[in-house]
This record gives C-alpha cells, structure tokens and sequence, in this order.
C-alpha cells in the first residue's frame, strides 16, 4: 500500500512517498481506509528529532496520529457492525499517513453522515483536546479569557467554545489576515501578536484586571507575556509549544498570586474518553455549532509540503492529508 514515512530525523524532506506492507488487524483492532490525516504542529517537531523523550519513534517510520475513514475489517473480538461505517480514531503519533491504519476498537467514534472525512480529521484532536480544555479550566459565563494561538487549529475551536459557554473572548493571532479569522469566529477582541505592545493592547481589551482564563497554544515568551495577563486567582493552561517550548513560568510566582497552572498533562485522556469527546465535537459539527477551519489540504505523497505550510505558519486554522 501507498504511505509516507519519515526515513530520518530532519526537514520536511526526510518524509518519503513508499510501499509498505498492508496492516492487519488484531485482537480488539480494527482496520481503516483512511481517508483524511490530522496533521498538527507536533507532528513536525518529532520529525525534527524534539521530543523524543516523549514521543519514542525511531525513523523510519509513518506519522500520522489521527486518522478518518471507513473500517475495511475488524480483529478477533470486535463488532463485526463496525465494518463499513464512518469513523475517526486517534492512534497514537504514528501508523496514519498511510492508505490503510490499525486503530484500537475502543478509539473509534462514528462520524455522521453530515461531516465530510476533512472536517472530520481535522476535529479528532483539536476538537477533543480543546473540550478537555474547557472542561478543566472550568470556563464560566462572564469570564474573561485570552486565547493565545487563536488562529490555529486548537485556537479556533477554543474561541468558539469560549464564546458558548458566555465568555468575554480576547484572541491573540499574528497579522491581518488571521485577526480576521478570529473576530469572524466570534471573539470579542483580538490583538495582533506582530505589534511590539500586543501584551499592552490584550491588557485593555480584558478591561484591565487581566484574564480569567488564559489559553496559551504558542508557548515560549509570548507564552510567558501572557501569563503575566492572568488577574490573581485565574487558572493559566499551557497547552502548546510551537515556539520549541512552553511557557517558563514561575511556579512560585503563580502560587503568590494565587494562579491554577495547568498544562499538557492535565488534558491526557483513555481512548474512551477520547472517543466520547470526539463524538460531542462531530455531533456539533453536523449541527452546525462548531466550524472547522481548513487552511490547507495535501495529498499523501506531498506530506512534505502539508509539513512546510505548517512551519511556515502561513495557512489559517487546520492542515489536512488527504488520501
């Protein structure tokens, strides 16, 4: 079967179209024609080599974590019923950029009839990842909450999550064309990260007392300009860390001011739960109450160039892989 792999550690240029052996499923598995690949940020930093402490993948190998698509054939002990039906799956970081993919039975979340396999992929870890957010952070009616990164994928399913749940929404994104992107998703100011008093102007638009909540995607020292946003008593969640790290913020500082830090850890989910979460943002997303944004699709065998427009930060909201 056709897929990519990332023969080494390196630019986008380490990932390969080749032929590789068609999976087979195994006890609990199931096996799915994948149709579309979530592709992330992360992707991009374990084929650069970060990580790897986190991520144990030796080259060669064939990223790809969230695939969508239609189950071919289950394993020993699965629902024969799964066979034909539509669905999306989070496998791990990798086996999805690939015609076929091995998914564990108990990932699978159905996709409805009203949500096409792009969108669909392009919610099977942002759109779970951002509920769990919400969830934890405990985003109530009123509030104020400043979303870091709020043209990005995560970004902007958080911005219109936020604004469901009554939030007062101030979005951070870089340039004219990705500020657009957020106001027209509902928030109610946005500043551009590119203007040197951006931490100022975000300041202004919380009404002066700072943030609630902050949603920090980016990391880094804007990651850290923002935790200086959240008002005494706020929760401060680092999530995200294109900028090659998160946010170096002082616990001890957090703890005088009576900051709730939260970070990657705090939103680990089991494929159940996963699963479910998944279902809630599909279910919005046939509804109509949750727009994906795709800034870009690729077919598999230009893997390498779906990479690239991720680095460059260039295309607005998701990246998909086609297949």
């Amino acid at each position: 079967m056709r897929a990519t792999q990332a023969i080494g550690f390196g630019g986008p240029e380490v990932l390969v179209p080749v032929e590789v052996p068609e999976p087979v499923a195994g006890p609990g598995e199931v096996l799915v024609a994948v149709a579309a690949v979530d592709t992330i940020f992360v992707d991009t930093q374990v084929r650069s080599g970060w990580g790897r402490e986190f991520f144990p993948v030796t080259p060669p190998y064939v990223p790809g974590g969230g695939i969508a698509g239609t189950v071919r054939a289950t394993g020993e002990g699965v629902d024969p019923a799964w066979t034909g039906r539509r669905v999306v799956a989070s496998i791990g970081i990798s086996g999805g950029y690939a015609e076929l993919a091995v998914a564990r039975a108990e990932a699978l979340t159905a996709v409805p009839d009203e949500v096409s396999f792009t969108d669909a992929a392009a919610l099977v870890h942002d759109g779970v990842t951002s509920a769990k957010l919400m969830a934890t952070t405990a985003v109530r009616p009123g509030e104020r909450v400043l979303i870091v990164g709020a043209s990005g994928g995560m970004g902007t399913v958080l911005v219109q999550l936020a604004k469901a749940a009554g939030a007062h929404v101030v979005g951070v994104a870089r340039g004219d064309r990705k500020t657009a992107l957020v106001r027209e998703l509902g928030a109610d100011a946005v500043v551009d990260a590119a203007r040197p008093d951006w931490a100022e102007r975000a300041r202004e638009a919380l009404g002066g007392d700072g943030a609630d909540v902050v949603l920090d995607g980016v990391g880094g020292d804007i990651g850290l300009a923002a935790f200086a946003l959240v008002a005494d008593g706020g929760r401060f969640s680092a999530h995200g860390a294109p900028t090659g790290g998160f946010a170096a913020v002082d616990a001890a500082d957090a703890a005088a001011r009576g900051v709730r830090l939260l970070g990657i850890g705090d939103v680990q989910l089991t494929a159940p739960q996963h699963a479910e979460l998944a279902a809630r943002a599909l279910r919005a997303a046939a509804e109509g109450t949750l727009r994906t944004v795709i800034g870009g699709t690729f077919p598999l065998e230009r893997a390498a160039s779906a990479h690239e427009a991720i680095e460059s930060r260039a295309l607005l909201g998701k990246t998909v892989i086609t297949i």
